[in-house]
């Protein structure tokens, strides 16, 4: 390593945001510009642990101290290369990445963890500045053909590895656009969409052709790509919302998040709406569910101009910090505070959604809450309780249900005959599924998670489909992240 007090020297530091007051009036990404010579020191914070308890952490199993130094060496054009050996979309997970790498990072055990989030995203950044990037064409074709439905991060990697392989790949996406959760599920201002055409635009020089408002399964039959292709990949994400199914639910005012975030990444496309615009202009919002998608309602919402808005979550609070559930290295189980959350609203938790209240045209008016308490029996369930005299009615116009998703849409997994586990996702064995020339990855095969784990799977199906259509595949996997750096 270079600096190996680098740790002692130099504090966290990131890039400054824009004041909350000015970025809610536009849909640009929020952070300011951020000296290069800093990003040396943040990377010079990498502390030479010995074991790298940060490749544990990340699903892609990203050689995170080598590409630290090499950036604390401003060596550009090796970090790049040890990055993309693990990682086909660093400019997505440089931005949106929850970093679970920054959770297992060594020196977060009493200190603030290196910044690899950060120094993630300026190192690709730098790279495409130096013309690093460039489209890189497989030297030879082996003649099979693979289908790969959804373009989303899963998908992307999954064409990103076939291609490399050699094998002529399309890609299927159903909307008008290609990015799925990238493009339609991510507002611009988390990762403005110029990203992803400018790694686009790489793909398709490199070979690999794409489809859209080619919904499979739908308007293009199962059979015309069984016979069409040698191999399939369902990476069409984990799409069906969970519902809120209590008095009121019809009425007017009541959406899935995703339906409201998704139009609202279109109109800022310049994509014309097909249905009635889902607007938080001048209304009470209340955002039903604490996670990552709750929290891009909340920042939408202000820059629609909504009057208020309001979080509620149905587990407790959080705690600050990490507890003896959750020590280092596991995943914190700790308050998290997103950019949204500081441009306003309120924030509440262990609240129980009772009922929609509407007027008598059908229009939503009103929420009822109640708060609920936690606990746990002696055979340790977890389960909640109503607080007595807590219920209450608030006003609300605009109620978004980001409570998750359960599965993907049936329709498609039905067509190609493939089998489901218990929660509906697509049944499958190292990525195979009972069809066997049919594969399955991303949150289509283990339900909904984050976009480093979609990517990750991606490229694990790719390897998967490569030994079936090849009997062998030479295609670098996570569990090889150093020997990938060796082969570039």
């Amino acid at each position: 390593m270079g600096q190996k007090d680098g740790f002692l020297q130099y504090n966290r530091e990131l890039p400054q945001s824009r004041p909350p007051q000015e970025r809610i009036k536009d849909f640009k990404e929020i952070y300011d510009e951020f000296p290069e010579k800093k990003t040396n020191e943040q990377a010079a914070r990498c502390m030479d642990c010995g074991v790298p308890f940060c490749h544990n952490g990340c699903p892609l199993g990203n050689v995170i101290p080598e590409f630290n130094d090499a950036v604390y060496r401003e060596q550009w054009e090796e970090a790049i290369q040890i990055l993309s050996s693990t990682n086909n979309f660093p400019e997505f997970t440089g931005r949106i990445c929850p970093a679970p790498c920054e959770a297992s990072c060594v020196l977060g055990i009493n200190k603030p963890p290196v910044a690899i989030e950060h120094i993630e995203k300026t190192i690709v950044e730098k790279a495409y500045e130096l013309g690093y990037i460039t489209p890189h064409v497989p030297k030879s074709r082996t003649g099979k053909k693979v289908a790969v439905i959804g373009s989303g991060p899963a998908g992307l990697a999954a064409a990103a590895q076939l291609n490399k392989a050699g094998h002529w790949v399309t890609v299927y996406e159903r909307e008008n656009r290609i990015g799925g959760l990238l493009r339609y599920g991510i507002p611009d201002f988390k990762l403005e969409k110029w990203v992803i055409d400018r790694r686009l635009e790489i793909m398709k020089a490199e070979g690999i052709k794409f489809e859209v408002n080619a919904n499979v399964g739908i308007t293009i039959p199962a059979e015309e790509i069984n016979e069409n292709y040698d191999a399939v990949v369902i990476c069409a994400g984990s799409t069906l919302p969970r519902d809120l199914p209590i008095p009121g639910r019809e009425l007017d005012g009541v959406h899935f998040a995703m339906d409201f975030l998704t139009q609202q990444n279109k109109e800022v496309a310049g994509d014309e709406l097909c249905d009635k615009k889902i607007s938080a202009k001048d209304k009470d919002v209340l955002v039903i569910g604490g996670g990552d998608t709750g929290s891009d309602c909340i920042g939408t919402s202000h820059r629609q101009g909504a009057r208020s808005v309001t979080q509620i979550e149905l587990l407790s609070k959080p705690f600050p910090n990490r507890t003896e559930n959750d020590p280092w290295p596991l995943w914190p189980m700790t308050l998290r505070t997103s950019s949204s959350h500081e441009e306003g609203g309120q924030r509440q938790w262990a609240i129980l959604t009772k009922e929609f209240i509407g007027n008598s045209q059908g229009q939503l008016e009103k929420a009822r809450l109640i708060d609920i308490e936690w606990s746990i029996d002696n055979n340790g369930k977890q389960g909640f309780k109503e607080v007595p005299g807590s219920e209450r009615e608030v006003p609300c116009q605009l109620a978004l249900l980001a409570i998750g998703f359960l599965a993907p849409e049936n329709k498609l997994l039905t067509a190609f005959g493939i089998n489901t586990d218990p929660r509906g996702n697509a049944d499958t064995k190292d990525y195979q599924t009972n069809v066997g020339h049919i594969f399955a990855a991303g949150d289509a095969r283990r339900g909904q998670s984050l976009v480093v784990w979609a990517i990750s799977e991606g490229r694990e199906a790719a390897i998967a489909v490569d030994k079936y259509l090849m009997g062998e595949s030479r295609l670098p996997s996570k569990d090889d992240s150093f020997l990938n750096v060796m082969s570039y």
